[in-house]
């Protein structure tokens, strides 16, 4: 499929993990993409092996976010999609997290990809065909699993989302008197990835089997999973799908609701 041939994306987060999957994913179906990273190195590395753009980009900085946007657009001259991907989760007791740690993961969590909207939202708005914003949440945003300061901003992303839907919709426009087919605004819900976030622990890399054993699929996710979703959602094959979570989580949270579960214990 070559579902998004000459469009443009920015993935924040883009030079590992799931972000490092959609890169390649929508870049596969078409796609230039603009790969926003801090880490700029392993972003040119990305970057040159798609045929795209490396970006440093910090989404705690408003100035790197607006910068990295404007190179984008003087770059390409367009924006189509943007995926939010960047998420920060701080292994901190609830009850001694004060304000610095709890910002270490609602900032770039939550607020980082509130900069990266604004800062996009112009361009996107702009885009004759229609411009869509995936982000990346949890399953944490959904149910108690758990690192309360990060499932509190996925929630809060969750929550962005379907506002920014609500109000960026071609209807939307049309009664604040302003025209366009709009921006579409989605959400993916992973459970447990595959991520060096488990690998590049030995306790937590031996963790996934056990933690596997919890998912009625049988195991745990992997980046080219969460991936999928997001050329779905992103792509016109979704063109009449805004607002939507869509929980990518091979089942857990079926099977699993109203409680919490401690992974230190799986």
């Amino acid at each position: 499929m070559r579902r998004f041939e000459d469009e443009v994306a920015v993935v924040t987060g883009g030079a590992h993990g799931i972000g490092l999957a959609i890169v390649r994913r929508l870049a596969e179906e078409g796609a230039v993409v603009a790969v926003a990273d801090l880490d700029g190195a392993v972003a040119e590395s990305v970057a040159a092996q798609v045929g795209g753009l490396a970006i440093t980009c910090d989404v705690g900085d408003r100035s790197s976010v607006d910068a990295a946007f404007a190179t984008v657009l003087h770059r390409y001259g367009r924006l189509d999609v943007l995926v939010n991907n960047v998420g920060v989760c701080v292994l901190t007791p609830f009850e001694q997290t004060d304000d610095e740690v709890w910002q270490r993961s609602v900032d770039p969590t939550l607020t980082g990809a509130v900069r990266c909207i604004q800062a996009a939202l112009p361009h996107l708005l702009a885009n004759p065909a229609g411009g869509s914003v995936v982000s990346i949440g949890s399953v944490n945003g959904l149910m108690a699993f758990g690192d309360p300061a990060y499932s509190a901003a996925k929630a809060g992303l969750q929550s962005l989302t379907q506002n920014m839907a609500g109000r960026y919709g071609p209807q939307a426009l049309r009664a604040r008197g302003q025209g366009g087919p709009g921006v579409r605004f989605n959400l993916v819900a992973p459970g447990t990835v595959r991520t060096r976030s488990w690998t590049s622990d030995e306790n937590k890399a031996s963790a996934l089997d056990r933690v596997a054993r919890h998912y009625p699929m049988g195991r745990v996710g992997e980046p080219e999973d969460i991936a999928a979703a997001v050329a779905f959602l992103a792509s016109s094959d979704a063109a009449w799908i805004t607002g939507a979570v869509l929980p990518v989580d091979g089942g857990i949270t079926a099977v699993h609701s109203g409680f919490v579960l401690d992974v230190d214990r799986w």
